[in-house]
């Protein structure tokens, strides 16, 4: 699979194409970014990267569109990620392609995708009803009425710092914010998102936690990438019992990545399978 991002869509004007093109998935290998963000195989952690596609169809044998709501849900031990607009591209090729059946669609999507990401992933194509009825509020404390004076725009795990009003309390907290900003690092296109951090440990101060994920707004990386640094930032400069981390993303070119990275084996609870925020 390649990975060279210069042979990729990235950055590059594209035309949508009307025909399936498996071909058009570009994977790129997570390991490079995992260790540029610190997360070296073998640590203790888990988490998901979960997609939702709000633009997807196809045609039945006699023509006439069909429409669905699509959930994939990439288990993060997978081997690659895929650029997200290689697959805007590649998923735009059924909706001019005729399928038998809905059930050929599936198998044709699970067969793709698990190649491009090197593991078999969760698929599931959804009603517009059961896409309609996932809509949730967010849950935990907000972040965002906090009175703070913001000095730069760049990634600054340095602002990661204890409560100085509870010194050695643990707490067990779920926080969130939907200030959070980064760009892209080829478009340099900004990706908003709703971060929500959950730990058990010694109190973080909730300032300068807020002052951190708002000096991502500059900071251009991948939307998996960028979850993953939170998470490995959080956990070297505060040392909580257990932590998760999940990045709640807007979609662009109708579709939505959901990353969340957890220390707790098998613990989904920040990433309901087909909820999405208000903005989503």
């Amino acid at each position: 699979m390649t990975s060279d991002l210069t042979t990729g869509p990235l950055g590059i004007d594209a035309q949508y194409r009307d025909g399936y093109d498996p071909t058009l998935l570009f994977p790129m290998p997570r390991g490079e970014g995992r260790r540029r963000v610190g997360l070296a195989d073998g640590t203790a952690w888990s988490g998901r990267d979960l997609w939702t596609g709000y633009e997807f169809s196809w045609l039945n044998p006699k023509g006439k569109p069909e429409v669905a709501g699509l959930n994939i849900a990439v288990d993060a031990g997978s081997t690659h990620i895929v650029e997200s607009k290689s697959m805007k591209l590649y998923l735009n090729g059924f909706a001019q392609t005729q399928f038998a059946s809905a059930e050929d669609v599936q198998q044709r999507l699970q067969a793709d995708l698990d190649r491009a990401f090197g593991a078999p992933v969760g698929l599931t194509l959804m009603s517009m009803e059961e896409l309609a009825s996932g809509m949730m509020a967010a849950q935990g404390h907000c972040l965002d009425d906090l009175d703070v004076e913001i000095k730069g725009y760049q990634r600054d795990p340095s602002l990661l710092v204890a409560r100085h009003d509870t010194p050695g309390q643990e707490v067990e907290e779920l926080l969130v914010s939907h200030l959070f900003r980064s760009l892209c690092p080829v478009t340099a296109q900004p990706d908003w998102a709703t971060v929500f951090v959950r730990y058990q440990g010694p109190a973080i101060s909730h300032e300068g936690l807020l002052s951190y994920l708002i000096s991502y707004r500059e900071h251009q990386a991948f939307h998996e990438t960028t979850v993953e640094r939170i998470y490995a930032d959080i956990l070297q400069a505060c040392a909580p019992n257990t932590l998760a981390v999940s990045g709640r993303f807007l979609r662009r070119g109708g579709l939505d990545i959901n990353p969340y990275r957890t220390s707790v084996a098998g613990d989904h609870s920040l990433a309901p399978a087909f909820s999405r925020l208000a903005r989503q």
